[in-house]
Order: structure tokens, then sequence, then C-alpha cells
């Protein structure tokens, strides 16, 4: 299961009230499995540090730019921070459980014996920004808010079977299901509260450009202190911070003052940070670790430059096809285009053998697809046949390879048989079909690093004559058209959590493909992968999850819909050493999510 649109990785299983229908009992936390690390009274969560201190400045940067203060709406892009800076959800993940939420906004949950309903009761002390109390009525407004045509399309998705809130007392809140799901009380959870006071005041989604940049209110840590469109944010921390006592904000968000600068060029941001011009970032560039992180600062300390080992869920990443496209409208074109991306060279050429090759959309997970289907998986596929390539029933989820005794060649030479069986052939050099039509792409790119990766690929495919054009735009723009699906292909990435869930329904699903802002990226319409998703979205042990998800990536895999990148298992971080870290890590995190525990010393 993700949250955000960037995808955030938590999850969440309380328990509360009585008297209403067969409830069972109050938690202060929940997990997938029942069990939980922490008990009641925790003091708090053993990736942060007692010795962390409080105060100072942390600079950030970002790329692009922002236009709005609202980061749940789909037009136009928000500043980086404002969840969770500002925006708080009812609960918040422990990052070293696989499945597990405590209360933060809902003090206490609890999930009817049927499944069917989840009753949350906030604490008293919750308030936003403003200083006014955080209600039941609040919540309720948040859900049908995010759920409305005005939110952004992910969060419609994601709640879809969260059916409606009824409020039962000023604290209380009951969100009523559509259908028992095992994990849809977890997604409760990880609901935003918004303040229907301040969104009855000002328009939730404005079309007024002014009013798009009207600080918001909100539960969290921080206050927007500074605005400078396009170029920077400033978050103030809130004196008044309701929560700051909590176990589970103990030993967090210690900057005093937090700075986003925004860059164009992300070349330009390197050597802004080597310039200290900010303080800390995540690099996710081979290039860039190995060569560009050197210099004088490096070798005397003052900057660092740290792999941090974690245990996530690699999902996918991939060349993305449109399938919306005419082009790439057939499978068999897909498969012969990803035969001619040479991994192996990559890797060994451009990424220094950093990295692993993505052999599944659940890579480095339990959930990855293993062998052929056994018996539980042919359940779930055996049904939808007629709607699954073959290879599903009688191929493993196996990458092109160029390694001895396979050769670039021997995939070049299967690729322009796939491609003369579509009908594809060789006129003066070029890739025609019956009509005369060349066979032309484009690549859109947010990052100008990755063109040295795109060009050998290109390269390849020009010798099959497929014309492919690559260019890098503007972040803002880039992010417009992938929303609108206006490109022939992008470079994406899957998230996936250790418990995959409703989320799936916005990657994959045919209703997705047609929703602008879905994560649906190749515009996958298939019957039968929309039934795998509900299998598991609707799987109700563990060992069903697991199945589900092993039939779901064969489907996916075999419908070529990508191609296939690689992973890496840690986090390659780069800060100024006046930052601190606690000493043990967590297992399941993102580097923002670990970020939030430093402090400066």
């Amino acid at each position: 299961m993700t949250f955000t649109l960037l995808a955030q990785c938590v999850t969440f299983c309380c328990l509360l009230l009585a008297g209403l229908p067969s409830l069972s009992h109050a938690a202060h936390g929940v997990s997938i499995d029942g069990s939980l690390k922490y008990p009641k009274g925790f003091e708090r969560f053993a990736y942060t540090s007692p010795q962390a201190r409080s105060g100072g400045t942390l600079v950030l940067h970002d790329l692009g730019g922002f236009e709005k203060m609202n980061p749940f709406t789909l037009k136009g892009s928000a500043p980086q921070g404002l969840s969770p800076y500002v925006f708080e959800t009812l609960a918040v993940p422990s990052l070293d459980e696989p499945f597990a939420e405590y209360g933060l906004i809902a003090e206490d949950i609890e999930l009817a014996k049927d499944k069917k309903s989840v009753d949350f009761t906030l604490n008293p002390k919750a308030r936003f920004s403003d200083g006014t109390p955080v209600t039941a009525e609040d919540v309720k407004f948040s859900l049908d808010t995010l759920k409305s045509e005005q939110a952004h399309p992910f969060y419609q998705m994601y709640f879809h079977d969260i059916e409606r809130a009824e409020i039962l007392g000023a604290l209380k809140v009951r969100f009523h299901f559509s259908k028992p799901n095992r994990e849809l009380h977890m997604i409760a959870t990880q609901l935003p509260v918004l303040s229907k006071q301040f969104y009855t005041r000002n328009p939730f989604n404005p079309t007024d450009g002014k009013e798009a940049m009207t600080v918001p209110v909100g539960t969290g840590p921080y206050l927007v202190a500074e605005v400078l469109p396009g170029k920077s944010i400033t978050y103030k921390k809130n004196p008044n911070y309701w929560a700051k006592d909590l176990a589970v904000r103990k030993g967090m968000f210690n900057f005093e003052t937090i700075v986003i600068k925004y860059f164009k060029d992300p070349v330009v941001s390197i050597e802004a940070f080597k310039a200290g011009e900010f303080d800390f970032m995540m690099v996710n560039i081979s290039k860039q670790w190995n060569r560009d992180l050197t210099g004088r600062r490096f070798d005397s300390g003052e900057l660092i430059k740290q792999t941090f080992p974690h245990k996530n869920n690699a999902g996918m990443q991939g060349f993305a096809f449109n399938t919306r496209r005419p082009l790439f409208s057939d499978r068999q074109v897909r498969r012969a285009l990803g035969l001619a991306f040479d991994f192996e060279w990559t890797n060994k050429t451009l990424f220094f053998s950093q990295y692993t090759r993505n052999n599944s959309f659940f890579s480095n997970s339990d959930f990855a697809a293993k062998g052929l289907p056994n018996v539980d998986e042919l359940k779930l596929l055996k049904p939808h046949r007629d709607q699954l390539p073959p290879e599903v029933f009688t191929q493993p989820l196996t990458p092109p390879s160029t390694n001895s005794p396979s050769s670039l060649r021997a995939n070049m030479q299967e690729a322009k048989t796939l491609l003369q069986q579509a009908g594809w052939t060789i006129k003066d050099g070029r890739l025609v079909n019956a009509q005369g039509e060349r066979f032309h792409f484009d690549i859109l790119l947010a990052d100008g690093a990755f063109e040295r990766v795109i060009a050998p690929y290109a390269a390849n495919l020009n010798k099959l004559g497929i014309e492919v054009s690559y260019r890098t735009i503007d972040p803002a723009l880039y992010a417009d058209r992938v929303k609108n699906f206006d490109y022939d292909m992008v470079v994406t990435t899957y998230g996936q959590s250790q418990s995959p869930g409703n989320e799936q329904r916005d990657y994959w699903t045919s209703a997705a493909a047609d929703r602008k802002g879905s994560k649906n990226v190749a515009g996958i319409k298939n019957p039968a992968v929309d039934a795998l998703v509900d299998a598991v979205i609707y799987a109700d042990t563990q060992e069903a999850l697991t199945t589900a998800c092993r039939a779901l990536d064969r489907a996916l895999w075999h419908g070529y819909y990508l191609t296939p990148n690689w992973y890496l298992a840690n986090h390659r971080l780069a800060y100024a050493a006046k930052l601190k870290h606690p000493e043990q890590l967590p297992l399941y995190y993102s580097y923002d999510q670990w970020l939030d525990a430093w402090w400066i010393e």
C-alpha cells in the first residue's frame, strides 16, 4: 500500500468505541498481523534519538517550481514539504515494522468485528495552526472532499471503498466500508485531516492564481513563514504545536526552520550543494555519486556522502510505453523494443555495476513471482486465460540479458523477427508499416542526467530502423504532460510497500487508464489485470495476498508494458557534517522520513 502521490509506504490498524455494531477493543496502534513492537505508553520510536537537539536551519532543494499551496489537487505543482510539515494524517507509520501505524490525530481506533466499519476517537488536544480544535466534522469534510472531483483522482481511487463518514460525536467519527478489506481501516488512518472552516472560507481548488497561493491551515509541526513562488518556501516550527509531546513525535521535526530552494537544472543543483547553498540531498544518479560529489569540501569532511540500507519493497522502474498510442498497442512490438536495451552494458559502463535489474513489479520482496505459477496462482489466472498472454502460464519472469551465453546481437535478431511478424519491415534503412509510415517515437525526460542512459538505447533502436528522439523539459511542464498522458515513452517508478493494496487500482486498472493524473502511465486496459488487482485488494490472509500479487506480477510482466530498469537496496545521501542522525536506522523508510529524525549539532 502506498499513500501520497510520490509514493509513501504507510499502513495502520487500530481499534476504538463501544455500544454500536459489535466492536473490538480500543488500541493505540495496530499492524496487519495483529502484533505491535511498541506497547501503549511507549516513550519514542527506536529510530529517533534522545540526544536530538531542537533548533537551527535546514536548507533543502527541489527541482522545478510551484504555483499552488494545496498538494491534494490535480492541476499545478505544490511545494515540497506541505505534507507532513503542515498537513497530518489520523495515524503515522512505524518505520521499523513491516506494516504498522500508531495514532496521531486519532488517539484510538476501533475496527468492527465484521470489518465493515472503523471508529476513530480524536485526540482532544489536536489543533489546527489557527488554534481551532480538530473535530469529527473536519474528518468527515476531509474524506468527502478528497473523494470528490475537486481532489486529485489518486485519492478518489485510494479511498474508493470507504463509502461514507458518520459523525458519532464531537470527537468521534465512523467510516463505513462498501465491502470488507483486511487493510481498509489502515488506509482510512492515512486520511489527511483538513480544516473545514479554512476551506469553507477559501476555495479548495481555486481557479485564480492568487487564491491558489493562499497559505493553508494545518495541524502539522510547522507554519509556512515565507513563500517566494518559483524560488523558495520557508517553514518555521509552530511554537504551539499540539503533538510535540506525543510519543510518535518525540525526537522528530527538530529543525527550527526549514528552507526549500528551487533549481531548474539538476546539474546546477549539484554544484550548488557543493558550494554550500543547501545541506542535504538524495542522489539517484550513479555518475553524480561516484564522480560529481567529490572535491575539497568532501576531502575536508565538511560534506559527507553515505549509504543507508533499507528493506523496502523495490517495486518497479522502467521505460514505460504509452499504450494509448497506436504505435505501442501491439504487445510483441513492446517486447521487441525491450530486447534492444542492454542493461548489463549500461550497469557496468554507466552505473559502476551498482544496480540490480528489476525482475518483477514487486522486486526485492516475497511478492515477486518465482518460477512458473503454482496451484493457487493458477486458480486466479486460469479463469482469465483468454485475456492473458500465453507466456503467463509457460515462462518465468526473466528480463532480457546480454550476459553469456546471451548477447545483444541475438536479442536484436529476435527483436527484428518480432517486428516483422507485427508487420514492420525495413525500407531505405527505416522501419515502416504496410502503409509506409515510419516507426518513430519520442522519449520525454525530466532529468538531463538520464540522457546518457537513453542515448545507447536509442542507438540500438536505430539499428532496428526505429527513429527515436529524446529531450529533457522543465520539471513542471514534464509533470503536467505526464498528468495528461501527453507522451510516447517516459521513465517511471511504481513504488510498493510491504503490503500492496488499494494503490494498485491507480497503477494498473482500466478505470485509472482514462483518469488524468493517475499512475497508470502505460495506459493498461485489461479485464484480467482488473480482476487480479481486486484479488490483491480483497485478499483476506497474507498467503492470499502473496498469491494474488504474484499472479498480478505475471500478467503485468508478460504484457510488456515497460522495459524494466534497475533498483538499489540503499539510500545514497549526501549531507553537511553539521547534520546528525540517530544511531539506529529504521527498516522500511524513504529518505525524507528518515530526515525527520535528524538534527543540527
